[in-house]
């Protein structure tokens, strides 16, 4: 791949995020999150807005458990 190729930014329904080229057909169960451009526009994308690596699932268990 070269840095002409164009990326899109997917996100679960667990908030996981990950690159996927554009002209592949997303999974089943990720999403387009609008953000497109190169693979180091992506990435840094991704960098800034992924804080928080934990499935959205446990980040809620431990946060129900946190009110107990």
């Amino acid at each position: 791949m070269t840095e002409d190729n164009r990326f899109q930014v997917l996100r679960n329904d667990e908030d996981q995020y990950s690159l996927w080229p554009m002209d592949v057909e997303i999974p089943a169960g990720w999403h387009r999150t609008g953000q497109e451009g190169t693979e180091a526009e992506c990435a840094a994308y991704v960098d800034e807005v992924w804080t928080d690596m934990r499935p959205r699932s446990l980040r809620e268990r431990m946060e129900e458990g946190a009110g107990r």
